[in-house]
């Protein structure tokens, strides 16, 4: 299995966490056709993020984590956003700036445009990565927000994410500072307003900044699960990787675990927000 499912001893909330970029189980075949040193293969990673939501199931939340790499196959894509200048056989569809950029659900290119190949994948080796790596998580995810759903009345799922400093440099928020949280969700399209107000809440109780939507307003699984209308509520968080990470050598800040503690009191707030008076189960 190539991700990880963990279950709380007790679910309380309709609440789920998740991160789908965090994976770091590089397959042999991808390090055998890469042109990148392991360095510049990782930089596309959130790396570390696992660990920074990993209190969840303590608080009674389950927790979905990616083991499959960002670089190898791209979670947060549609199983359809293939590029045909990386993959062959592919033909060209309608212009889709993930594609072009290189950022498919196969990635031809990690941070800095830096391509990963010198040649092209041939499609049934791009259709084999999908079928174990995408078909699986997003099965997994699919079945948790529905039983999350039926259990409690709503499902929030929290995606969570890492951003590079550099994506923020020079934004001020409402206090003058740069944002350390982006919250998106598709400008309210995967989210109720009100949802995503208690949770910019549960993130400004703790003192960080929270922008919404800018630069980042939620790719494939907000678009994709988020249905606030029917009471399942998608929110992708983007944490700037310089609060708990030196970007340049992908090492945690001493002060790492103060970080991952805030975390933690922020999942619990969350926890509460998607904690319903009686679970539907029991009525």
């Amino acid at each position: 299995m190539h991700f990880d499912l963990i279950q709380p001893s007790e679910v309380l909330t309709g609440a789920v966490f998740a991160s789908p970029h965090s994976g770091r189980d590089y397959p042999s075949d991808l390090r055998m056709a890469t042109v990148l040193d392991e360095r510049a293969l990782r930089s596309s990673e959130d790396a570390f993020m696992d660990l920074l939501v990993s209190d969840a199931p303590s608080l009674g939340a389950p927790l979905l984590l990616a083991r499959t790499p960002r670089a190898y196959v791209d979670l947060n894509r549609s199983v359809d956003e293939l590029d045909p200048a990386v993959i062959d056989g592919v033909r060209r569809g309608p212009h889709n700036p993930r594609v072009t950029s290189g950022l498919g659900v196969i990635p031809r290119v990690v941070a800095n445009g830096r391509a990963i190949y010198r040649g092209k994948l041939t499609l049934q080796d791009a259709r084999a990565r999908l079928e174990t790596h995408w078909h699986p998580y997003h099965a997994a995810l699919r079945d948790l927000l529905a039983r999350q759903q039926a259990t409690f009345g709503t499902a929030v799922l929290v995606d969570c994410h890492s951003m590079p400093h550099e994506a923020i440099e020079g934004m001020a928020g409402r206090n003058g500072r740069a944002p350390d949280i982006v919250l998106g969700d598709r400008f309210g399209a995967a989210a109720s307003r009100e949802m995503v107000d208690r949770i910019e809440h549960a993130f400004t109780a703790e003192g960080l900044t929270v922008a919404r939507n800018t630069p980042f307003a939620g790719a494939f699984i907000a678009q994709r699960y988020g249905r606030p209308a029917q009471g399942c509520h998608v929110v992708q968080v983007e944490l700037d990787r310089a609060l708990y990470m030196d970007e340049a050598t992908l090492t945690p800040r001493p002060d790492f675990h103060d970080l991952r503690a805030t975390m933690a009191r922020v999942m619990a707030r969350i926890v509460d927000i998607a904690r319903p008076a009686v679970p539907l189960a029991a009525e």
